[in-house]
């Protein structure tokens, strides 16, 4: 009976020190070349996102601001074919450190708490064309696969995945950009 209650309790403390680890967050490119960053993503796929719980198409634009920091114009397509849009701005976490910023967008959320409310955007990958990315924030609750285009080939899409799953991102979950074919016509 000691030695099964000395088990019990030996794998009851083994639980404990396993708890309150937390994984380490996920790595990051090092340096985004933002000016090469700028211009139109379309989302190929995104985990589960209040915000974006209508959204069938998405796509950002970024724009390189002369402040150093980056207009983000987030727009989004229904399936019955309206459009819904976002804008803010993005800046470095750390000063001089590009793949980490800060986005906060404006709206009345925003401007009641200005320091409070903003999201990671921690870019994860990006190829050396600047083609594709793949964005996600520190917890792992959000990750998006972008593109340049709104449609990738299956090498390309599986790298992507690949890269998310080495990083610790649940791609079962992901919510895949849904085709023109599928969106009405308003």
């Amino acid at each position: 009976m000691r030695a099964l209650i000395g088990a019990f309790l030996l794998a009851l403390l083994a639980g404990c020190a396993g708890q309150g680890r937390e994984a380490a967050p996920p790595r990051t490119v090092g340096a985004v070349d933002l000016e090469r960053y700028q211009g139109t993503w379309y989302e190929l796929a995104r985990l589960p996102m209040f915000f974006q719980r209508d959204c069938a198409q998405s796509e950002a634009h970024y724009s390189l601001q002369a402040d150093g920091s980056v207009g983000v114009l987030n727009r989004c397509r229904t399936l019955e074919g309206e459009w819904k849009e976002a804008r803010g701005n993005a800046v470095p976490q750390v000063a001089g450190r590009t793949d980490r910023l800060w986005v906060r967008f404006d709206n009345w959320i925003t401007r009641l708490l200005p320091d409070r409310i903003k999201g990671d955007y921690w870019v994860l990958y990006l190829d050396d064309g600047y083609r594709t990315a793949l964005v996600g924030n520190p917890n792992r609750k959000y990750l998006w696969l972008l593109s340049r285009t709104p449609v990738v080939s299956e090498k390309t899409r599986q790298r992507l995945l690949e890269t998310a799953e080495a990083q610790g991102y649940d791609t079962d979950r992901l919510i895949w950009r849904v085709a023109d074919s599928a969106i009405a016509t308003p």
